[in-house]
């Protein structure tokens, strides 16, 4: 599946709307992070189930977009840690932290 290319505010608004819908209370609860290989980082390395589970993901147009949408929803609250990935990482991902995920 491609992916349509967005800004760092329209990821940004996307992933507010994801939580929201949620029915998160804080965003404490979400982890967000880069990547350039979403299967791997999301469903491998965070455990996240690909069912019955809260997550999201967007691309941006390069890594500087990503690194931007990632801060901008630090500053909000979610967990996670800037500074990670590369050039090549244009995926902005996020997901609802339960027992089964590993942040």
């Amino acid at each position: 599946m491609q992916l349509q290319v967005q800004t760092a505010t329209q990821i940004v608004a996307d992933i507010n709307g994801h939580i929201v819908k949620s029915g998160a209370k804080h965003y404490n609860e979400w982890y967000v992070g880069i990547t350039s290989d979403i299967e791997q980082r999301l469903f491998g390395d965070h455990n996240v189930p690909r069912a019955n589970h809260w997550f999201i993901y967007r691309r941006g147009g390069s890594d500087e977009v990503s690194r931007e949408a990632e801060a901008t929803m630090l500053e909000k609250g979610c967990q996670g840690g800037g500074g990670g990935g590369d050039e090549s990482s244009v995926f902005v991902y996020a997901y609802k932290i339960t027992v089964g995920t590993k942040e």
